[in-house]
């Protein structure tokens, strides 16, 4: 039965907020981009890929021949039939990754989906959600008169506003993934033509290492909520009943928020793992 006590009933919002959110992320991760809010999204993007083809495309002549020429010292050399084939193999590989870069990220992507929805299915939760208020404090905190309850009022305001900013910090670095796998998918053409030719092929190398890194960003975030739901298996404990009720609920809030600190944080480093294990 819920409380009609707006303290109580305050501070289990703000816990139904971080549970909310966290079981957001969890279907975040395990979503394709192409089916995200209905599929509007990707199909503009993939739009936006198509049409920058045809300038990646002329782009790919121009890094091509900027690589002959700083390739090769003198037009003996383009003579030699190493150097023709070399140059011919270059030119339709990058070609082909402009024209079939969409496909080869979709490829990229559900390989380390894979990964993510691996590391999800052996965890064996559901989401790592915050459970309900102690029934402790619950009775605590009913038991209080009007007057001793004002200093509970602040307590149970700062508690809330805490959780509920740290839910939506956690939740915009997950959809920023999201945005991050959009962008690329719409701008992949313009990096890839940079594989025609031998100087500029790093930018090429760049781009794909660092959007599979924004992908394995999902598996270190589904990482980051498994291990914070093993490390609060179990909600901050009232440890002295006797204690006045501004007390128990201060202890309980300040743990609760240093637990969820833990993981905003672990959730915000996601990019800076995934940059420190790619190398970028």
């Amino acid at each position: 039965m819920e409380s009609d006590n707006w303290i109580v009933q305050n501070l289990q919002s703000a816990l139904n907020t971080w549970n909310d959110k966290l079981n957001e992320i969890w279907t975040l991760l395990t979503q394709d981009p192409a089916t995200f809010k209905g599929g509007s999204i990707w199909s503009v993007m993939t739009s936006i890929n198509g049409a920058l083809k045809a300038i990646a495309l002329g782009l790919l002549v121009l890094f091509f021949a900027m690589g002959i020429i700083k390739t090769c010292s003198s037009f003996t050399d383009m003579k030699k039939p190493e150097h023709v084939l070399k140059a011919f193999i270059r030119f339709a590989l990058a070609q082909g990754a402009v024209v079939y870069g969409m496909d080869l990220m979709k490829a990229l992507f559900s390989i380390i989906q894979g990964i993510v929805t691996t590391i999800l299915a052996n965890a064996n939760l559901s989401g790592g959600t915050v459970s309900q208020l102690p029934a402790e404090i619950v009775e605590k905190v009913e038991s209080v008169g009007m007057l001793d309850s004002i200093p509970l009022w602040i307590v149970t305001l700062l508690g809330s506003l805490l959780i509920t900013v740290l839910s939506f910090i956690m939740i915009l670095t997950v959809y920023g993934r999201m945005f991050k796998l959009y962008m690329y998918t719409a701008i992949a053409p313009i990096p890839l033509s940079t594989f025609a030719g031998e100087p500029s092929q790093s930018v090429g190398k760049n781009f794909i290492r660092s959007y599979a890194g924004v992908c394995l960003e999902g598996a270190i975030i589904a990482l980051a909520c498994i291990i914070f739901s093993v490390f609060t298996s179990s909600m901050p404990a009232v440890s002295d009943i006797s204690l006045s009720a501004v007390t128990i609920v201060w202890n309980y809030v300040g743990e609760l928020v240093f637990n969820l600190l833990i993981l905003v944080g672990a959730v915000k480093a996601s990019d800076r793992i995934v940059k420190e294990i790619m190398g970028l």
